[in-house]
């Protein structure tokens, strides 16, 4: 294990601390959240957990855990997650997000829209001062309006990618739609470009994540930090 998935881990781990018996929990995508994930597992394995229901984000998430024996269940309007841990791909410093590294952006925000507590977990290197300095936003896009929608993106500045698998076939989340990259560059307002998105027919959702995070943990060569929206770090 290199050093940035040691610093990841220690985040995951940190973030299952949070977690207590009885809970509803919000299972996210990626390398990251999966050493949640498996933390979790262990935790219930050796009695430190019990009653403790997930939800996942994604189907490679809930094939994770289905094979670590965790009790996955439906999203269900009677009952609010109680908290939910996810990855980042970005994260500024006002705690906004560049989300959908692993394609499963729509899923994650619904999560994190029906979520008590969200707690983002990342390693430092996700850190920047404006989202779009390190990383492009994916978007959502239905495979009827891709081009129109490449089209509009590359019309706000920056470019656009077509998000491919390793075979060079197009990249299909679990929605069944194309994921498009978009290069846009740093944001000065990134929630104004979340509301343009959201206002587009053909975008079926983007990885701007404004405003969702309750809690970051950060693993980095200090230890592990947890910052809080709104209090000095």
């Amino acid at each position: 294990m290199n050093k940035t998935e040691e610093l990841k881990k220690a985040a995951g781990i940190k973030a299952v601390d949070f977690i207590h018996s009885g809970m509803l929990v919000g299972l996210g995508t990626g390398s990251t959240a999966e050493f949640a994930i498996e933390e979790l597992s262990k935790r219930i394995k050796d009695g430190r957990f019990s009653d403790i229901s997930c939800v996942p984000s994604s189907e490679r998430t809930r094939n994770f855990a289905e094979a670590l024996g965790l009790d996955l269940v439906p999203l269900d309007s009677e009952r609010k997650i109680d908290v939910t841990i996810d990855g980042a791909d970005e994260i500024d410093t006002g705690f906004n997000l560049i989300k959908g590294g692993g394609g499963a952006l729509l899923r994650e925000k619904v999560l994190a829209q029906n979520s008590e507590r969200n707690i983002i977990v990342a390693d430092e290197s996700k850190l920047s001062k404006r989202l779009g300095e390190r990383f492009p936003v994916p978007v959502e896009v239905l495979e009827f309006a891709l081009e129109v929608e490449k089209g509009y993106l590359e019309s706000l500045g920056g470019e656009t990618c077509l998000r491919l698998t390793r075979d060079g076939f197009p990249f299909l989340t679990d929605q069944g739609n194309f994921i498009v990259d978009w290069g846009s560059g740093e944001m000065e307002d990134p929630s104004c470009f979340a509301e343009r998105l959201s206002k587009r027919a053909g975008i079926v959702e983007h990885g701007l994540f404004i405003g969702t995070a309750s809690d970051v943990i950060i693993g980095s060569a200090r230890g592990v930090e947890h910052l809080v929206p709104g209090e000095p770090g």
